[in-house]
């Protein structure tokens, strides 16, 4: 398939969450960025009462972050590196802010994964459709819906989806968390991992993200029928 324009259905899968007055705390800051000097207290008074907006979004990124480099500290800093990369001073759009932060994280993670284990995000030779239960590489194809997605994530069955990712190939787990977590599209996904996953990883393209993610909705297709199994 052509990079050229995204069809409607290759938008983000799904589309993350923005905070709860995220879009005020964008008004105001916004409001601040006139140009003229301020000092500290000012800064501070305006920014009273969106604590709980930075905790949201720093623990969503922290989610994410876990998702592909494992809990702890690495982490963490992922995080930091993130929230001091991405563009969000100058998004006037909360949802634009929170993937520019995203994005930024998922960069540095990629960066991370390629030297913590050179080779293991190397693009797939030869690789061909699968027969799998799985016909396209959205999440209704896998009978998931964003709700079934965000509880797996978020939710009572949150260990459940993070020992069947710690489980899967990294490539594999790579790709998932970026299109179903992140949101990313298979162009953006194989654009990132050509430029950040290492001299192995150069020959992604759009359509081996495609395949290797219509891979991991299957297997995660036959989790959740497991779960139903056992309840």
């Amino acid at each position: 398939m052509p990079d050229g324009p995204i069809p409607p259905k290759e938008s983000m899968i799904p589309p993350q969450p923005v905070p709860a007055g995220a879009s005020a705390f964008s008004r105001q800051m916004h409001g601040l960025m006139d140009g003229q000097p301020k000092d500290e207290a000012t800064v501070a008074k305006a920014l009273e009462g969106f604590d709980k907006i930075f905790e949201s979004i720093a623990a969503g990124l922290y989610s994410l972050a876990s998702m592909l480099v494992g809990e702890g500290e690495e982490s963490m800093r992922l995080v930091e590196t993130a929230v001091a990369n991405a563009e969000v001073s100058v998004c006037h759009d909360p949802k634009a802010a929170c993937k520019s932060s995203q994005r930024a994280l998922c960069t540095a993670a990629l960066a991370l994964l390629a030297k913590r284990s050179p080779g293991s995000l190397a693009a797939p030779e030869g690789l061909a459709p699968a027969e799998t239960c799985i016909e396209d590489d959205d999440l209704a194809s896998a009978g998931i819906s964003t709700e079934e997605l965000d509880n797996m994530i978020a939710g009572p069955d949150r260990d459940r989806v993070r020992n069947w990712l710690s489980s899967l190939p990294m490539a594999l787990r790579t790709v998932f968390v970026l299109r179903a977590v992140a949101g990313l599209t298979a162009v953006e996904t194989a654009a990132l991992l050509k430029a950040h996953g290492g001299p192995q990883a150069t020959e992604w393209t759009p359509e081996a993200a495609r395949e290797v993610f219509r891979q991991g909705l299957c297997s995660l297709a036959s989790q959740l029928i497991h779960a139903s199994a056992e309840r």
